[in-house]
């Protein structure tokens, strides 16, 4: 009898905790969704003034990303290259910096990817996609290094030397597939990889692949990382108070290089995904802007791993749910740009004030 009472009680604190995790999360999302249907509400207004029906509109855009089977692969298959660069600006961010190169780090590693994925014959296919995955990691972690050493010796802000690179990175690659590494054709891109290196699609006849499962999977890790570990400590304590941090032990400036290289690696790595999961050869202005829009939606995600998950899904509902929208109600795909820029304003842009205004309290 003692022993069921006792079950019972533990049974009991443990359900009061888990509402009370349920409530906590509720609360700390609340903000945010209020914040999204106030930016849809503002977009409707303006599918109004420009003499569209927000109904129609809407309807057409959320049975395009969640009608059927090819929407939600297309919205998955577009969230995924933009959860790999949001955790990427994440990773950097909880250590302080603000890498907004990304996009360049994402290239770089889809290159390199490519021509492993290319060059490399006559192995096993698990081998073979590994090897692609670490070595457009190896890449973007170096794209990441170079602003990192510059700003650790030189002290070159991270804003500047991560867009420079950014540029960088899109004119070299350019240059290399239109000549070095071309495809016969008219097409600036190279061969297509091997079947070996090719990731498998997890939704035909969809282009969804598992790309997105390392997305989720490497999501779960830094959450692990950052709250866990003591290498998350320090980036979280280098990130919020660098000179408390210094005075405590840590070496912020090779934290804050090891959160550089480390980003750029994850940015890597969902090159290397885009590549191998979906376009199976590297093309020209394949990216339309992953890396600049993980950083939204980072913000959009509360600055956090799990948060940025459904972020990037929302992102990739704008992005496959307005292509429909478009075409069946001819609403301008820059409608959808709009929505998109009221749903960063409205929920990223105080995220970010706060953060700003904090880490300049911190530093004085």
């Amino acid at each position: 009898m003692v022993k069921i009472e006792n079950s019972m009680k533990i049974l009991i604190v443990k359900s009061i905790k888990f509402v009370q995790l349920i409530k906590e999360s509720i609360q700390r999302i609340f903000p945010q969704l209020i914040a999204i249907l106030v930016a849809f509400l503002l977009g409707a207004i303006v599918l109004i003034f420009t003499g569209y029906n927000p109904v129609d509109a809407y309807y057409s855009m959320i049975i395009g990303a969640f009608g059927d089977i090819y929407g939600i692969g297309q919205t998955l298959t577009q969230a995924t290259p933009i959860i790999f660069t949001a955790l990427a600006f994440l990773f950097s961010f909880k250590s302080g910096l603000f890498n907004i190169g990304a996009e360049g780090q994402f290239i770089v590693g889809a290159f390199a990817a490519a021509i492993t994925g290319i060059y490399i014959k006559n192995i096993p296919s698990p081998i073979h996609i590994i090897l692609s995955i670490l070595i457009g990691a190896f890449a973007g972690g170096v794209w990441g290094l170079i602003p990192g050493i510059l700003k650790n010796k030189f002290g070159a802000h991270e804003v500047i030397t991560t867009m420079m690179l950014t540029y960088v990175a899109i004119n070299f690659t350019g240059y290399l597939v239109n000549y070095p590494f071309k495809a016969p054709g008219w097409v600036s891109q190279t061969l297509q990889i091997e079947k070996t290196a090719q990731l498998p699609r997890i939704l035909p006849p969809t282009q969804l692949s598992a790309s997105l499962i390392i997305a989720v999977l490497l999501a779960i890790i830094i959450n692990y990382i950052l709250q866990r570990t003591s290498f998350g400590y320090e980036l979280r304590a280098s990130g919020l108070n660098p000179l408390a941090a210094e005075n405590g032990g840590i070496n912020v400036k090779r934290t804050m290089l090891y959160a550089f290289i480390i980003s750029g690696a994850f940015a890597g790595i969902g090159g290397a995904g885009e590549i191998m999961g979906v376009h199976y050869r590297f093309i020209e202005g394949f990216s339309p802007g992953y890396g600049f829009d993980g950083l939204a939606v980072a913000l959009v995600g509360g600055l956090n791993p799990i948060g940025i998950i459904f972020a990037g899904l929302l992102f990739g509902a704008l992005r496959s749910g307005g292509m429909l929208m478009s075409r069946a109600t001819h609403v301008p795909l820059d409608i959808v740009t709009i929505i998109q820029a009221l749903v960063i304003i409205f929920v990223a842009a105080p995220t970010l004030l706060q953060y700003i205004l904090n880490w300049r309290r911190n530093k004085s």
